[in-house]
């Protein structure tokens, strides 16, 4: 437990030097948070299109911004690949579990940061708005995260243990382009239908946005569907991710 920790201290640090993270993971779902409250506002009511109102925004941003979570994992894990720094560590007792664990516990600590921040700040535009968002929603909305959290950590550790620091990036803003676009952020996925709705529900990112919305509207109508496909899409990636860090790690050592 105590390499485990060291070794998560170490990444945590890692993240906290790095004002990039500060930018993407912080400031940057904060300023779309602003950004679109404005579009919002400059929507004629007659239309009808809430998708950008606060209580529907909130949970897609927090969507949105765990995408850059998973870009900080991948940076890392590559980084450390591409150095001498991993080659030092395989020659300690550490295990691919304290690696992993390593990996995993500080990026889980800043998405739930992250998350909380973007959520105190959507009850403060609520409030501002006069849009009714209710504290135990979001807090549930928190929890209903939690499988979208350790989904994109996991994406982030696969691309960084099977890609270089230069290949890496680039495979990651394809996932993040496809959470926003795909994952019904900016859109109503519902309302537009035909093939791209099909696509948008075979993959994992609308359900995550869906599932947040409904948590935070305490709607639980069809909320553990949505939650039981996000489940089991981390649960298939974070078994991939680990599978292949080990199968690396022997590789390396072989």
């Amino acid at each position: 437990m105590s390499k485990t920790t060291a070794f998560s201290s170490r990444n945590l640090m890692e993240i906290s030097r790095d004002p990039l993270s500060y930018i993407f993971c912080l400031g940057f779902p904060l300023v779309m948070l602003i950004v679109m409250t404005m579009v919002n506002d400059s929507i004629p009511a007659e239309t009808k299109m809430t998708i950008f109102r606060i209580d529907n925004l909130a949970g897609g941003i927090a969507v949105f911004g765990l995408t850059f979570v998973m870009l900080f994992v991948c940076l890392t894990v590559a980084k450390d690949r591409s150095g001498a720094f991993l080659m030092r560590l395989y020659a300690t007792p550490m295990t691919s579990g304290n690696f992993i664990a390593g990996y995993m516990l500080p990026t889980l600590l800043l998405s739930v940061l992250q998350i909380v921040v973007a959520f105190g700040a959507s009850l403060i535009i609520s409030l501002i708005k006069g849009v009714e968002l209710n504290i135990g929603g979001l807090l549930l909305s928190v929890m209903v995260l939690l499988p979208t959290v350790i989904m994109f950590i996991s994406l982030g550790l696969l691309f960084g243990t099977l890609f270089n620091e230069k290949a890496a990036p680039g495979l990651c803003s394809v996932v993040i382009s496809f959470a926003s676009f795909l994952g019904g952020v900016w859109f109503d996925v519902d309302s537009v239908g035909g093939v791209l709705a099909d696509i948008c529900n075979v993959l994992p990112f609308v359900h995550s946005v869906k599932a947040a919305r409904m948590a935070c509207a305490l709607n639980f109508e069809e909320l553990p569907v949505h939650l039981a496909v996000t489940c089991g899409y981390a649960a298939v990636i974070t078994v991939l991710s680990i599978l292949m860090f080990k199968r690396k790690m022997k590789a390396d050592l072989g």
